[in-house]
């Protein structure tokens, strides 16, 4: 997984170089003759290059030698960047315009042998570019994302049935939990969220927080408080405190449903601290619903019998790429249905893998459907993560295949980010609109642009909701490939 996101990276970074190069030479950094010279030939070594890149981000995956050739590429065009913005510093006065006519033609020259020798590796390697002729380009998908609403889970009613049970069914504790495990992207926090949103707890304290691999007890404690409390409280520093904070708020409540969703932690102590925590309520009932894709770690936190979430059907997994692709509406309907089916199956029972062709396929003609079914990227499927103990990623690459390149430069950049870092999403959209990443046109601004590509990541799954928060605060967690989190402000302004 680390290795596909690498190879994103690579792709955004040298688009950006090649457009720092292109301002370079058409004058926004003054240049002798010579030296523009020289910045055209790097920009056509690197369009050059730039054109074998999709095949080897797929190679990298499974192939040491092409993985280690992206990694090569990525640091030379860091470097590259990081020249161009040093000469273009230098113009601002005249010692560093002196100065960058002595060093720019030894740093050129030494640049021009790291590609030039990047490029002879890649020969060695036996990476030739492949065709882009017949690639689709995604539609500008301008509906808004809204949270996840009953009638968008398909499949799932008894696994809903079985969890229910499973909370009401224990009345020896005060605290129940309850674990939902298997592997990512097969529905464990949609099972949880339609848990969270059913009518029997409506009258219920409810709490959501999203986990992640990074575990921070205090971070999940205050998080607990301050939801509720409803109110933005302050940081309490130290698991004493939060403690006491929470035995008190929970002695007034009567009943509390908490999720908590994507759970890594394996230490024993660390999860008998955490149970431990929401045992603080006397009187007071606390159902907990803990996702994880961690066998062990469901068993050792729950208080009943773990779940495990079975695959979805083949049937199941086309009832969801109908709903995505809209496909009621499309008149070619008879055609396109054995092709789909014939997806589905690839799914390998994943809800997110299916989602996410399901939104790739909308408004697609039935060829490149075809093209979709008979990509080379599904012989990928051999290839099991390890932590997932699934086959999904050629789906899920597949989608990122056939991302248009703007939409690829955005998320690449999302993968520089940790897993459960959380973000703004206006400040994300600000550090696109830094980067160059948009270019906006007579009918759109930088701004609206930003809000449509966070909108049509979110269709293609490769953002995900997770919640929502009090006020006016939207959770929403980077999904897919990359797992950060990221915060909305709606109050704040958006018009740049």
């Amino acid at each position: 997984m680390a290795a596909a996101i690498g190879g994103m990276v690579a792709s955004g970074v040298i688009k950006v170089v090649i457009k720092q190069l292109g301002s370079a030479i058409l004058g926004k950094i003054k240049l002798h003759k010579e030296l523009t010279k020289d910045l055209e030939k790097m920009k056509m070594t690197l369009e050059s290059v730039e054109a074998a890149l999709s095949d080897a981000e797929r190679r990298s995956i499974t192939d040491n030698a092409a993985l280690l050739w992206v990694n090569r590429l990525k640091a030379a065009m860091y470097d590259i960047s990081d020249m161009l913005d040093d000469f273009e510093s230098d113009t601002q006065s005249r010692f560093g315009a002196m100065r960058k006519k002595i060093s720019m033609p030894d740093k050129m020259k030494k640049m021009q042998e790291r590609l030039q020798k990047i490029t002879e590796d890649h020969q060695n390697y036996r990476l030739p570019p492949e065709t882009h002729s017949n690639e689709p380009q995604l539609p500008d998908i301008r509906e808004n994302a809204g949270t996840m609403v009953e009638a968008e889970i398909i499949g799932r009613a008894e696994e809903k049935l079985e969890i229910l049970a499973r909370l009401s069914g224990s009345t020896t504790e005060q605290t129940t939990f309850v674990p939902i495990w298997g592997f990512g992207g097969i529905g464990k926090s949609t099972l949880a969220r339609s848990v969270y949103n059913h009518p029997e707890f409506e009258k219920h304290s409810r709490v959501w927080i999203y986990v992640s691999q990074i575990f921070d007890l205090k971070k999940i404690g205050n998080t607990i408080i301050s939801q509720l409390s409803r109110q933005q409280s302050p940081q309490i520093p130290d698991l004493h405190s939060i403690n006491i904070r929470l035995q008190e708020l929970l002695a007034e409540k009567k009943n509390v449903l908490i999720i908590l969703d994507d759970l890594w932690e394996k230490c024993p102590s660390q999860l008998e601290e955490l149970k431990s925590m929401l045992k603080q309520g006397k009187g007071c009932k606390v159902m907990v619903v803990v996702t994880t894709r961690d066998e062990g770690i469901a068993s050792e936190i729950g208080t009943v019998q773990p779940y495990k979430l079975p695959q979805l059907s083949d049937e199941m997994c086309w009832d969801i790429m109908r709903q995505k692709s809209k496909f009621e509406t499309r008149g070619d309907k008879e055609r396109l249905e054995p092709i789909g089916r014939d997806i589905a199956k690839k799914c390998k029972g994943v809800a997110l893998a299916a989602q996410s062709l399901g939104h790739l396929l909308k408004s697609k003609p039935c060829g490149e459907w075809d093209l979709v079914r008979n990509n080379h990227i599904w012989n990928l499927s051999a290839y099991t993560d390890a932590s997932s103990k699934h086959e999904v990623l050629g789906s899920l690459l597949l989608s990122y295949k056939f991302m248009p390149p703007y939409l690829k430069l955005c998320f690449a950049y999302c993968a520089i980010f940790p897993k459960g870092h959380t973000m703004i999403k206006e400040e994300l959209i600000y550090q696109w609109i830094a980067l160059g990443f948009m270019e906006p046109s007579s009918t759109s601004s930088n701004w609206q642009l930003g809000e449509s590509y966070i909108t049509q990541l979110l269709e293609m799954s490769f953002l995900q909701h997770s919640k929502m928060c009090l006020g006016s605060e939207m959770d929403i967690r980077w999904g897919c490939l990359s797992s950060a989190k990221l915060v909305s402000y709606p109050a704040r302004s958006s018009q740049q």
